[in-house]
């Protein structure tokens, strides 16, 4: 039972965590704001960097595809960054702990 309560715990803090930086993210970067965002993945072999490059089109809170218990209606919601690349090409990025934004000037 004390397993159950502590996962339950876990992901409420991951729900907090999300609604946080969605907020505080998209009043630093809203949408039509040129940015690099820099995500590093834990290996065993090492870490993985991942560097992409666009202009913000939007911020929300999506749920998993999983369930889990004690989130907004029992799903594990994290927060999504939607990118409009340079070629056009859209890319939706989860947020964590890791990823790191910054802001580029807009080219002239």
């Amino acid at each position: 039972m004390r397993f159950a309560s502590n996962v339950a715990n876990l992901y409420k803090k991951a729900n907090a965590f999300s609604k946080r930086v969605v907020g505080m993210h998209e009043a630093m970067f809203p949408p039509g704001t040129p940015v690099r965002v820099t995500q590093t993945v834990q290996r065993r072999e090492g870490s993985y960097k991942s560097e992409v490059i666009g202009v913000v089109e939007a911020w929300e809170d999506q749920p998993t595809g999983s369930w889990f218990a004690h989130g907004k209606d029992d799903k594990l919601w994290l927060s999504r960054l939607t990118l409009r690349k340079l070629d056009g090409e859209m890319s939706m990025l989860v947020m964590d702990d890791q990823t790191k934004i910054a802001k580029l000037e807009p080219a002239s």
